[in-house]
């Protein structure tokens, strides 16, 4: 278990290391959110299933059975989010570098969906 349990704010700091990332202001419900290319990349886990302190990270599903195998600690699906390509993460137990490491996967991932369609981005986000 991590020393120090992180936070959104950690993740966001590991997400601006990469190109194309996007911070979204508030959803309406309280929520940031991290983007690529205008698509949801990762954004703290707000639906009543979900663990206080999770995180939402988009994946594919075959890698995501793979990381709840490894360490079902700190990886983790509720029945909300089992049919959405994502994962669901407890930042009180991820170690900084296995979540930037995730951050990296999910970016690879929502960028290879993303490829050859229509991209919305929007300048200026919070």
């Amino acid at each position: 278990m991590p020393k120090k349990s992180l936070s959104f704010d950690d993740v966001c700091e590991i997400a601006r290391a990469l190109p194309g990332i996007e911070e979204s202001g508030s959803t309406g419900r309280g929520a940031s959110s991290l983007k690529i290319h205008g698509k949801l990349l990762a954004c703290p886990a707000r639906h009543k299933s979900a663990e206080p302190d999770s995180l939402v990270v988009k994946i594919g599903i075959d890698e995501r059975a793979k990381l709840i195998a490894e360490d079902p600690a700190v990886y983790y699906v509720t029945d909300h989010y089992v049919n959405y390509p994502s994962v669901l993460v407890r930042l009180s137990r991820i170690h900084r570098d296995a979540l930037r490491d995730l951050v990296g996967m999910a970016a690879q991932f929502v960028s290879r969906t993303t490829k050859g369609k229509k991209r919305n981005i929007r300048r200026g986000c919070v």
